[in-house]
């Protein structure tokens, strides 16, 4: 068995032969990488269109979202240990191996640097939430939790890529351009540079920034797909104290709401006790997203009111639609806006003088006062008011003119691709995981989806007869 180590960069136009090509450097790639390479399967390649670990910078261009580590590993870290939260593989994988998936997963993450505490083990505190949720007209999802935090996450990602290192060719800042196929099997990729690259598996995993890219590929490919629904709302800004009867109990309280007047679903997110709100950057959209830090703390909580919006005929591109609205709020603000709740339901906008009278100071300076109304839909604002009402029951004090809302808020989601149980596309070989195959939604499940298709890479590497190496 032969290993590859780091390799002199490409000239344009070169082939280069490699057994397995991953394509982006986010948990699902990243943990298909390692399990492979621990397995002794070599050479690999992973591609990653974003920069390195050392250049990362949230505040940069596609900081959040693009780069070593994806987007949730780099910016606040949250580990989902419930197997039915964080995406859709209980829909293909059995139970058993499921949960025996999350446990493996959850201990490499803490081999790493991943704390050793979790939240939403106290069961009595848990049912007293669900019982709260039934009087509000909610519905309380429990789960359990490990936080990394912002401050702990490159720590994590950098243990990981030093056990990547010598075993997995790295390239970052290369973009993967097309995937090869010939007679319905991969044969490799193309690299923006002009580098073909010949790899006998391709494992996919280009996470959310590449949800455009998969959607084409998957259409030029004639892989079988569906829309999934973009998730389009705010971010909500309390004064942590507020917060607390749902986060000291389980860290982030998942709530779903189905709004009076349109039976919308509507859902909380990614909730950061005594965290800030940040913006997310990507291809030129400023859209809005939070994360909290394991060592220091801010005086608010912050979380995301988000409504799922599902598209049928004529229409289906949900990935439009919310660009669509994040440019118009960008027009509005130069950026992310901000508005007091009190201002929003009074009909007016936000100015810089009314937010200095705002008891809630908001942690995310750089955000334009200004009237979300102009840029949300009726819809959409109706069914957030709504939940803001439902959640007080939970929380009294979310519903104060005081709360800050900053928008927009979008989660675009790839085509969820046809996959077998392996995650194997109908193209034999071309593995599809993670978010970039609309299957997962959430660090965890990605991370397993990696090691899935990494499995039945091995396996096909041990049959007899089979090409390349294995250990």
């Amino acid at each position: 068995m032969g290993t590859r180590k780091r390799a002199i960069p490409c000239r344009k136009g070169q082939v280069m032969d490699y057994e397995v090509a991953v394509i982006g450097a986010g948990p699902a790639g990243l943990f298909a990488a390692l399990h492979l390479a621990e397995a002794g399967v070599s050479p690999i390649l992973l591609v990653e269109q974003g920069p390195d670990l050392g250049e990362r910078r949230r505040d940069g261009p596609g900081g959040l979202l693009r780069g070593w580590g994806g987007a949730g590993a780099f910016s606040d870290g949250k580990l989902i240990l419930s197997p039915d939260v964080g995406g859709l593989l209980g829909e293909l994988l059995p139970a058993d191996d499921l949960n025996a998936l999350v446990e493996q997963v959850d201990r490499i993450y803490q081999a790493l640097g991943a704390p050793p505490g979790s939240f939403g083990d106290d069961y009595d505190a848990i049912d007293l939430l669900k019982t709260r949720a039934r009087h509000a007209a909610l519905t309380y999802i429990p789960t359990r939790l490990r936080h990394i935090g912002t401050d702990n996450c490159r720590l994590v990602l950098r243990n990981l890529r030093e056990r990547l290192t010598e075993r997995v060719e790295i390239r970052t800042l290369c973009r993967a351009e097309k995937i090869l196929v010939e007679d319905s099997t991969v044969t490799g990729l193309t690299l923006e540079d002009g580098t073909v690259v010949s790899a006998r598996h391709v494992v996919a995993a280009p996470g959310r920034a590449g949800a455009v890219w998969v959607r084409e590929e998957a259409r030029r490919l004639g892989i079988p797909s569906v829309p999934s629904p973009v998730d389009i709302g705010v971010r909500v800004e309390v004064p942590a104290e507020v917060l607390a009867p749902l986060t000291e109990a389980a860290y982030e309280a998942k709530l779903i709401h189905y709004s009076h007047t349109f039976d919308d679903k509507v859902r909380t997110f990614c909730m950061n006790p005594h965290g800030e709100v940040v913006v997310e950057e990507l291809d030129g959209l400023a859209t809005v997203n939070g994360h909290s830090y394991a060592s220091r703390k801010t005086e608010n909580s912050n979380f995301a009111i988000l409504v799922s919006s599902f598209f049928t005929e004529p229409f289906n591109d949900p990935i439009s639609y919310g660009r669509n609205i994040a440019c118009l709020a960008n027009l509005l603000g130069h950026g992310v806006i901000v508005q007091r709740l009190g201002d929003l339901l009074a009909g007016r906008r936000s100015t810089t003088a009314r937010l200095e009278r705002c008891l809630t100071r908001p942690t995310l300076r750089a955000a334009t006062p200004g009237d979300l109304s102009f840029a949300l839909p009726y819809r959409h604002l109706r069914d957030i008011l709504e939940m803001i009402e439902a959640m007080d029951v939970m929380a009294p004090g979310i519903n104060s003119r005081h709360t800050l809302l900053y928008g927009v808020e979008v989660k675009f989601y790839s085509h969820r691709l046809k996959l077998t149980a392996d995650l194997e596309t109908p193209v034999r070989n071309l593995f599809a995981v993670g978010d970039g195959a609309g299957i997962t939604r959430g660090l965890i499940q990605a991370s397993v989806s990696g090691v899935v298709a990494a499995r039945a890479i091995i396996r096909a590497n041990r049959q007899p007869g089979a090409k390349g190496s294995s250990g």
